[in-house]
């Protein structure tokens, strides 16, 4: 492999989401760090921003939805593509609102493999 893929934070409260996905990640070659709740998240963003972030909604301290909206209104880190994993299911609202609110794709965790959710932080970044 050549050089090391972008840095990716990968923000879930369940262990082993975020052993699965980190796993998937570091296996194509990308820098992960992982944050468990959304002040974590913004805390690590403000000391090195990451290429993507690839978050859960129901988190402790400051939920997804939270951490999305502080994300996009700081000009410093308004910019970082932000992927949406979830287990709140698809409904079009809630799908609408969160895009809106800026982030990139919303992905159901039930009836996404982590490989497909790679490829489309890929497709993000062109890597």
């Amino acid at each position: 492999m050549k050089d090391k893929k972008p840095y990716i934070l990968l923000v879930d409260d369940d262990p082993l989401v975020i052993r699965m996905y980190q796993e998937r990640l570091l296996n194509d070659g990308y820098d992960v760090r992982t944050a468990f709740d959304g002040r974590s998240a913004l805390e690590m963003v403000q000391q090195e921003k990451p290429e993507a972030i690839l978050m859960d909604i129901m988190m402790p301290v400051l939920n997804g939805i939270e951490t999305l909206r502080a994300l996009k209104e700081n000009p410093a880190t308004k910019d970082i593509p932000v992927f949406i994993l979830t287990n709140l299911g698809d409904n079009q609202d809630d799908i609408a609102k969160i895009k809106n609110l800026g982030a990139k794709d919303y992905f159901v965790k039930m009836e996404i493999s982590p490989k497909q959710v790679v490829k489309a932080i890929e497709q993000e970044l062109n890597v």
